[in-house]
């Protein structure tokens, strides 16, 4: 008896783990330096654009929201993009002029 209670413990545990991890709201999502996608979820629908902004930010670059589409597995994709007058030059080489 008690070693029927052990298998069935054994085979129940991956289905519980399995379950546990379908509520988890933390980043998932692609990304690079031009862009990426989001999944959407209630959690994620309230910081979505600090998500967004901070995976730009990795690149010195704003992130700018490209749509949105509010459906429970469905993805929140956006763009990274250079602020305006941004010179990748200058900051590279910091001090030495772009005229130089």
């Amino acid at each position: 008896m008690r070693c029927r209670s052990i298998i069935a413990a054994a085979l129940a545990l991956p289905l519980l783990v399995t379950a546990a991890h379908a509520g988890f709201w933390g980043w998932n999502g692609h990304t690079n330096d031009t862009g990426g996608i989001i999944a959407w979820s209630p959690e994620t629908a309230l910081t979505y654009r600090e998500i967004a902004a901070s995976e730009c930010a990795r690149w010195n670059k704003l992130a700018v929201i490209t749509s949105v589409h509010r459906v429970y597995g469905d993805y929140i994709s956006f763009v990274c993009i250079w602020p305006r007058g941004y010179d990748p030059e200058r900051e590279r080489y910091g001090w030495i002029s772009s005229r130089w």
